[in-house]
């Protein structure tokens, strides 16, 4: 993806966070041993991120079709990513943190707490790149199409991806991890 993006200044500026953030995965993955299911989550993530900065989030031209067919006056590829942001890496960010916490319902509330501050310490430094590095780019690289309220409502969809996962693993995650950290921790 990172071969003639439509702005190649907006593709790099969207990658260097993922520049940063891949050592430290495989770094971690190597203390944790990531389950493949988490793995596989990141790489669907990784991909949807790759083709967002490849086309940039507001005028990502695939998602055209479903824009037009549900009526909508912007594109929302933006608003998915930020949705399987909480969705997909909240597993990956659990198994980093269950190891640590003693009780999986605190695990649970400190990875949702983990996964909205980092949508919005993104948001944040989205904003401060694009107002400080490049501000031409402006609008391509923030993806706002017009609404003032594009960071609260990208944290909004990351928090409701987040919340699927909780619902789903509140009754399972004592049964998939418990036994787990306990062994390890013997």
């Amino acid at each position: 993806m990172a071969i003639n993006p439509k702005y190649p200044e907006d593709w790099l500026v969207e990658n260097i966070l993922v520049f940063l953030v891949f050592p430290f995965i495989i770094w971690m993955d190597r203390r944790h041993q990531f389950s493949t299911a988490a793995l596989i989550m990141l790489l669907i993530f990784a991909s949807l991120h790759s083709l967002g900065s490849h086309y940039t989030y507001a005028e990502m031209e695939h998602f055209d079709v479903i824009t037009q067919f549900l009526g909508f006056e912007r594109n929302h590829f933006d608003r998915l990513v930020h949705f399987l942001f909480g969705l997909l890496l909240f597993r990956i960010v659990f198994e980093m943190v269950v190891p640590h916490i003693s009780s999986v319902k605190t695990a649970l509330l400190f990875t949702l707490t983990l996964i909205i501050s980092i949508s919005t310490a993104y948001e944040m430094l989205e904003w401060f790149a694009a107002a400080i590095l490049h501000p031409e780019l402006g609008t391509a690289f923030l993806g706002t199409q017009g609404d003032e309220w594009d960071a609260q409502k990208d944290t909004l969809c990351a928090f409701v991806g987040a919340m699927i996962n909780i619902a789903f693993y509140r009754g399972y995650a004592n049964f998939f991890y418990l036994d787990r950290t306990t062994q390890e921790r013997k």
